[in-house]
Order: C-alpha cells, then sequence, then structure tokens
C-alpha cells in the first residue's frame, strides 16, 4: 500500500504497523508527514516533480519533468497555452477560440492556506521551484487577518517575462525581472509544482518597490464554476467581495515585515480579460526575445531544453547533470510556530 495512501484516511493504520518498531516508526513517520511530495516523482499532468534537498531549508528544490521522463525548465520549458488532449494523450481536434477565450498553463507555486514564499528559481538552471530568502531566512508571508496566508493558489504562467528594460505605457513602472504572477481563484488546493490549465478573467496592476508586478485573475478549467465564471462580472456577482479582498491584500502583505504598503495602477481597478491577454502576449514576446538573446538577459538562467531557436538550448544529459549536482532528498525541517501569527494591519 503506499504510503500516501496511509497517511491519509488510514493513518492509524500506518501508525499501528509500525508500533513494533517504535525508533524506526517516530522517524519514518516524521519523515513522511513533512514532506510536500510523498512521492520522488509525483505526477502533475503531463508533467512530473523531483524534490531535492530537505523540505523548509534553503536548500529544497522542486525539479521538472516532461512525460517522457526528461528533466526541464517549467519557466521555458512549459508553453504557453494549454493544448487540448483526448483521453488516450494525444492532442484533439484544434477548437478556434476568441484569443481571450484560450487557456494558459500556469505553474502553481504557492498552494492557498500557505504561507511559505515558494517561486521559480529564475537566476538557478532549469529554474527549480525553491523558496524565497531574505538576509539569509527562508521567506513566509504572514497572516493579515482574517486571511491565512495566500488566498488563492498563486503561480506563475510559463513563457513569460516582466522585461526590466520596458516601460509600461500606462504605469510608466519597468517590469519586476519575473514570469508574470496569477491567482487560481479555483476551489482545489493545489500544490507546489502542480501544471493547471486556468481561464484568465482579468488582471491588477500591481507596482512593488517601484516595479511593474501585473496579477492575473484566473480560474482552473477544471473547477465546478468554471463554465459559469468568464469575466471579471461573474466573479462579482458569484463571489462578492473577493476581488476587494485580493486588492486588500496585495496592499498589506508586506506591511508586517515593516515595509510600506504597495501601490496599483489604474486606481485599483482590475483590468478586463481582453486587457489581461494582450498583457500576457507582451510579457510572452519580451520571454522570446530573452531566450533568443535578443536582450539584457539581467541574470535570468535561460537553460532549456525544447526551444530551438534558442543558444541556450540544452541537451537531456546536461539537463539531468543539473538535477544530479543537487543535494539528495531529506527530511523536512520544523516551522517556527511565529509563521502561524495573526496580523492586524
Amino acid at each position: 500500500m503506499r504510503l500516501s495512501l496511509l497517511l491519509g484516511s488510514s493513518g492509524s493504520i500506518f501508525q499501528a504497523l509500525l508500533r513494533p518498531f517504535p525508533v524506526f516508526g517516530r522517524k519514518l513517520l516524521s519523515c513522511a508527514v513533512t514532506l510536500p511530495h510523498l512521492n520522488n516523482l509525483r505526477k502533475t499532468m503531463h508533467y512530473q516533480t523531483e524534490a531535492r534537498g530537505s523540505p523548509n531549508t534553503t536548500d529544497y528544490r522542486i525539479y521538472f519533468k516532461n512525460s517522457d521522463g526528461s528533466y526541464i525548465s517549467p519557466f521555458h520549458d512549459i508553453p504557453l497555452i494549454a493544448e487540448a488532449e483526448q483521453d488516450n494523450g494525444l492532442p484533439a481536434k484544434k477548437v478556434k477560440r476568441k484569443e481571450s477565450e484560450a487557456l494558459f498553463n500556469m505553474v502553481v507555486e504557492v498552494p492557498r492556506w500557505s504561507n511559505a514564499k515558494m517561486e521559480i528559481a529564475t537566476k538557478e538552471p532549469l529554474n527549480p521551484i525553491k523558496q524565497d530568502v531574505k538576509k539569509g531566512k527562508l521567506r513566509y508571508v504572514a497572516n493579515i487577518f482574517p486571511h491565512k496566508g495566500y488566498i488563492w493558489n498563486y503561480g506563475a504562467i510559463p513563457q513569460t517575462w516582466e522585461d526590466p528594460n520596458h516601460t509600461d505605457s500606462e504605469t510608466k513602472c519597468c517590469g519586476d525581472n519575473d514570469p508574470i504572477d496569477v491567482c487560481d481563484i479555483g476551489m482545489q488546493v493545489c500544490s507546489p509544482g502542480q501544471v493547471i490549465q486556468v481561464k484568465v478573467l482579468g488582471i491588477l496592476a500591481m507596482i512593488d518597490e517601484g516595479e511593474m508586478d501585473w496579477k492575473v485573475m484566473a480560474i482552473n478549467s477544471e473547477d465546478p464554476d468554471a463554465k459559469n465564471l468568464n469575466d471579471l462580472d461573474d466573479v462579482r456577482k458569484s463571489r462578492p467581495g473577493h476581488l476587494e479582498a485580493t486588492v486588500d491584500w496585495f496592499r498589506k502583505y508586506k506591511v508586517p515585515d515593516g515595509k510600506s504598503e504597495n501601490q496599483f495602477g489604474f486606481n485599483a481597478q482590475f483590468q478586463d480579460k481582453d486587457f489581461a491577454v494582450k498583457i500576457i502576449k507582451s510579457t510572452h514576446a519580451h520571454w522570446r526575445a530573452l531566450v533568443q538573446k535578443k536582450t539584457n538577459i539581467g541574470g535570468i538562467e535561460c537553460k532549456n531544453v525544447s526551444c530551438c531557436d534558442s543558444p541556450f538550448k540544452c541537451n537531456a544529459t546536461e539537463a539531468r547533470d543539473v538535477i544530479q549536482s543537487a543535494p539528495a532528498l531529506g527530511c523536512g525541517h520544523s516551522v517556527s510556530s511565529e509563521v502561524d501569527k495573526w496580523h492586524f494591519v
């Protein structure tokens, strides 16, 4: 029986099985419950993740594989647009859609209700997911009452890049040197490294310490409500207060760390899905220039295995060498109780 199943509703059975072996049992159970990924490889749509290092430490990384088992970069090798597939895994017949109705891939970095600031490591080879570090310490977002951690599944749209050399015509701010961020408002609580397909609903122009930091609002296409949520008006009608809570969260989430409130373009008003798709297309064009070395890469690691016109393209052996140089998967470390503290801002 798989360990993940035993630790679910049958956790008591698992503990009973280990009772005759108290020392070994406690050690195994401690490792299992602290690992976000109970399996070293976890299927996530047509991608797998492989964890390295020890969770809740600075060396923890989540690397990605495609369906063939080859290591890839989630930043550069997962396509922007999600292709529909049949049950047999083959591409389905393409359906003509408006640009604003396209489904985009989303790489989940942070599950809803969690605090660890996980992110794609843009300056490391193959861009694994890691936990952000400031002043040598792992970063956790504060709980701003009444919210617990992040209030949506938070992540990035692959093959996009907010170019720090590009000044936005509306806000007059330059990009933040990262893939464009996306908030999934679906009901499912996802896992770090999960790749989902999302329907874009709108976008918020956040300005983070003078940098442009777009926040795309979207919903998991597999969510039961996805067919009924097609734009921001639908969100306002069916989920009153959700968009306002999102603005409030982004405005205040750094205040407990001693920083000032974030600012916004467009008077903190969400822009519609057509505008959002336009911004996504723009950041995709900036990403393409990045991997083709047609712009200043600014320390970004562009190693990839699938971009044919990229001078940074590598072979499967080179990609595997990157992962093999990372620390082996270890037991998770404990997290400070300070992470659960409430902040009233």
